[in-house]
């Protein structure tokens, strides 16, 4: 059959970007852009392969002709001179959030509504809790990041949703009203990896770069480094082997009073102390390993205030506020495990630690941690051949570790991207950004009423 000819159409090639990839698979006859669409001509394909892209665009009222095995298909695909609008939707862990943001960089709307109120009370997040908050913001958040934004709901291109990895229940609550919203507006589900969002956190409002990139994931439940592709292809580097670095923060803060979450609480608190007055213990592990551990500097903390008792300036009423709190929670027995070696769990103290400052132990425990976090990802960035080192995830809001970083990196000769630090913990714009690249490589999730909840999906 004779290919079909657009008069006026500017021709494309087969492997331009902005055709979803599942498509690009097909064989053709050759493309072109017609306005603010694409225009396709198909042939060569199989009936069955014809029967299944009529499907979809059926579902999604794409205009299209279909003669016998040949294809004709005008794509309602944004070229670089349009906008595709994407309605983000994140509740992987205790913050409901939604964002509108344009072609995966210009954020026009984000809300965040935090649990922080709700699981203070507890040390830590309460996952029914948390599925019941979500359930109780996720609709008037959605509303307010389109009122933010000024678009109704009719005007977006896609809705794009975290599927994974984090709490199941929660994150059950945004595929739900996802689905919902994509099925009822019908238009296309973009299904996003949670950490993939946390990688495009550091580039939203900028132009990301087009270079392959180390990155370290760095929050409450991830501790882990990835080389990005420039094709976004994603290989994984290393990862914690126990504790996450923000959980650590976290649970020493919890071990000494002082609420949470711990890790505003030690950054604020280590500002004023003597990051040497004490030695804790840095995991490395084997020779060139890019793994993490935290376990251990967690329990040296634990260990040194047994020993020698809560800070000079702790009230009897904060020390039987963190005895309580100690035992509130069964993680914290974690606490008595015994060293795997005579000093891994034993700090190293100047004399009179029995009158120590808490300042000095929170920034000692803090610069123990930050050591491994940027030798190990420096270690990473040379052993991938990069220049670029992207720094991502709620502790990359750590005073100390991007001050360190920006040293480091710099003596290095590399170059460091860091989100701004509203975008460091959760929020849906990253997600959104993160679907308009998972569009591009992979296209929209088909049958997407099949989507489940992922708690743990890894690279």
């Amino acid at each position: 059959m004779v290919p079909l000819q657009l008069a006026g159409a500017r021709s494309m090639e087969p492997t331009d970007s902005r055709f979803p990839a599942s498509f690009r698979a097909v064989g053709h006859d050759g493309f072109c852009e017609i306005g603010k669409t694409f225009g396709v001509t198909v042939h060569r394909a199989s009936h069955s392969e014809v029967e299944r892209i009529n499907k979809i665009f059926r579902l999604f009222h794409v205009p299209h002709d279909s003669v016998g095995p040949c294809l004709r298909i005008q794509l309602p695909i944004r070229s670089r001179w349009s906008i595709m609008l994407i309605l983000g939707i994140e509740t992987s862990c205790d913050e409901t959030a939604a964002a509108v943001v344009e072609d995966g960089k210009r954020v026009l709307s984000d809300v965040v509504s935090s649990q922080v109120a709700v699981h203070s009370p507890y040390g830590g997040v309460v996952p029914e809790l948390a599925s019941r908050k979500h359930v109780e913001m996720i609709l008037p958040v959605i509303a307010e990041a389109l009122t933010q934004a000024g678009k109704e709901p009719a005007q977006l291109d896609a809705i794009a949703v975290t599927q994974g990895p984090g709490l199941v229940g929660a994150l059950l609550v945004g595929l739900g009203a996802a689905k919902a919203m994509a099925y009822s507006l019908r238009k296309p589900l973009i299904a996003v990896n949670h950490l993939e969002g946390h990688m495009h956190a550091a580039f939203l409002g900028k132009e990301p770069i087009t270079n392959p990139f180390v990155c370290l994931v760095v929050s409450g439940g991830h501790t882990a480094l990835y080389r990005v592709n420039p094709d976004s292809q994603i290989k994984f580097l290393g990862t914690t082997r126990d504790d996450a670095a923000g959980e650590a923060f976290d649970k020493v803060a919890k071990l000494l009073g002082l609420g949470y979450p711990g890790g505003v609480v030690i950054d604020r608190l280590a500002a004023n102390g003597n990051p040497h007055a004490f030695r804790f213990p840095k995991a490395y592990l084997e020779k060139g390993s890019l793994d993490f551990s935290f376990s251990g500097i967690k329990t040296a903390v634990a260990n040194f205030v047994r020993r020698f008792g809560p800070p000079a300036e702790q009230t009897a009423g904060e020390r039987g506020q963190r005895a309580e709190g100690r035992g509130q929670r069964g993680e914290e027995r974690n606490f008595d495990a015994q060293p795997t070696t005579s000093d891994t769990q034993r700090a190293e103290a100047v004399p009179g630690a029995d009158s120590y400052r808490l300042e000095d132990l929170a920034a000692s425990f803090q610069e123990a941690v930050v050591d491994v976090l940027v030798d190990k990802t420096i270690m990473a960035a040379k052993a991938a051949g990069v220049s670029d080192v992207a720094v991502v995830g709620g502790v990359s809001a750590n005073r100390h570790l991007r001050q360190r970083l920006a040293e480091e990196i710099r003596c290095h000769h590399l170059r460091l991207h860091l989100p701004s630090l509203r975008y460091c913990t959760d929020n849906a714009a990253m997600i959104a950004a993160a679907a308009f690249t998972v569009w591009k490589r992979a296209g929209f999730s088909q049958n997407f009423f099949d989507l489940d909840a992922v708690s743990r999906w890894f690279y």
